[in-house]
């Protein structure tokens, strides 16, 4: 994580690579540490020869620790000279800074640059180490522990850490996709709404023209002033129809006509259960309590509803019964579809054609719906549409 906030700092500031960026505060208390101890050994050390020399060769430079992460191969071969020239018996402080280097390498850097900043480290520790005594294992198990393996330590969590920032990133990407998805399915079933709800309006106004037209024509002498009122009406009316037609226009995709057939309700909803055939799974339909007349797009609505509810529990649920049932209550109705089959997780997978048009459909009459397990199997779909105006008239 320290890495990728590094790396998008760098990214987005203007200075140039060589220019050293403020360090991590992490970085600045570990640099802090060991220039603390390196400045300490100047009292606990008797053999130490020079103070000054100690100070300038060792303390300065484990200061530049807090940029190892920005310049990693720099700062480990200014360590590594230090501690050739300052500490060549391996006495101080400043060794124990060349595993913190060698662990940044590796963490820090991908091959071969890992690879090279692993022979800036560890090539002057076994050569200083062979010059004093000789070839000796323990001085190869030395290097291994102290060098090596800080080094392959850093490298592993360089690997883990890519892996896991590109699976991030792929599920980020999946969802920004299933996101846009889902909002195109959801612009799709608006505009097939929209497409709906013009027929049914559009065949209302020309209801209202025809008959404004048939009571205008009835007036007899002396009603002139309702005449002309009702031809405005109808005038206005025929307006409206020719507005309603451009809409369609704009709501079309290509190819697509006007249709000449009544949108279906649920008085149609039987026809649809026939039209299923018997091959299939058993359907039943069940209504309660007293039918009211419907407005005809919230007719239509309860019939998509059902409609769409009954084609995902056959395609995807794999149900053996499906039961539709219709309930007029006081305030709203209710659309509920129930099935046997698998459950949830498979009802109305498919974003565009399932869920998305029941959900579209029943927030534009400011209704809810709800999707849950039906005992052991199945699942249970339940709309609920406000019947305030049906109940008024």
């Amino acid at each position: 994580m320290q890495q990728q906030v590094t790396e998008r700092a760098a990214a987005d500031d203007p200075r140039p690579w060589w220019f050293p960026r403020r360090p991590p505060h992490v970085d600045v208390a570990i640099a802090l540490v060991f220039v603390t101890l390196a400045v300490s050994e100047l009292v606990t050390y008797d053999t130490m020869e020079s103070a000054l020399q100690h100070t300038l060769l060792s303390a300065l430079p484990l200061a530049t620790l807090a940029w190892r992460r920005q310049y990693p191969e720099l700062v480990a071969g200014l360590v590594v000279v230090s501690n050739m020239v300052s500490n060549p018996t391996f006495e101080f402080t400043i060794v124990l800074s060349l595993v913190l280097c060698s662990y940044t390498v590796g963490a820090e850097t991908d091959p071969p640059r890992s690879w090279s900043g692993l022979v800036v480290v560890l090539t002057p520790f076994l050569g200083t180490l062979f010059f004093q005594n000789g070839f000796l294992p323990s001085d190869v198990a030395a290097a291994a522990v102290f060098i090596v393996g800080p080094w392959a330590l850093g490298v592993g969590l360089r690997r883990r850490t890519a892996l896991a920032e590109a699976a991030v990133a792929e599920a980020e990407e999946r969802a920004r996709v299933q996101e846009q998805q889902a909002q195109e399915a959801a612009a799709e079933e608006r505009s097939r709404i929209a497409r709906e709800l013009h027929d049914i309006v559009s065949h209302s106004i020309s209801v209202v023209t025809i008959q404004t037209q048939a009571v205008r024509r009835r007036l007899g002498p002396g009603q002139e002033q309702e005449a002309r009122d009702l031809a405005m009406v109808e005038a206005t009316a025929r307006e409206a129809l020719a507005e309603m037609r451009r809409l369609f226009g704009v709501l079309r995709t290509e190819g697509q006509s006007a249709s000449l057939a009544p949108q279906p309700g649920l008085g149609e909803l039987r026809r649809l259960v026939a039209s299923v055939g018997t091959g299939g799974p058993g359907i039943e339909v069940v209504e309660r309590g007293r039918p009211v007349p419907l407005p005809p797009g919230l007719d239509l609505a309860a019939y998509r509803i059902a409609q769409e509810g009954l084609t995902n529990a056959l395609r995807h649920a794999d149900a053996t019964m499906v039961t539709i049932t219709i309930e007029y209550g006081e305030s709203e109705l209710t659309v509920e579809v129930r099935d046997d089959g698998r459950g949830p997780s498979t009802v109305g997978r498919t974003p565009g054609h399932g869920l998305v048009g029941i959900r579209e459909r029943v927030a534009l009459y400011g209704g809810r719906v709800e999707l849950e397990h039906a005992g052991p199997r199945g699942a249970r779909l339940v709309a609920r549409l406000p019947l305030g105006e049906a109940r008024g008239r």
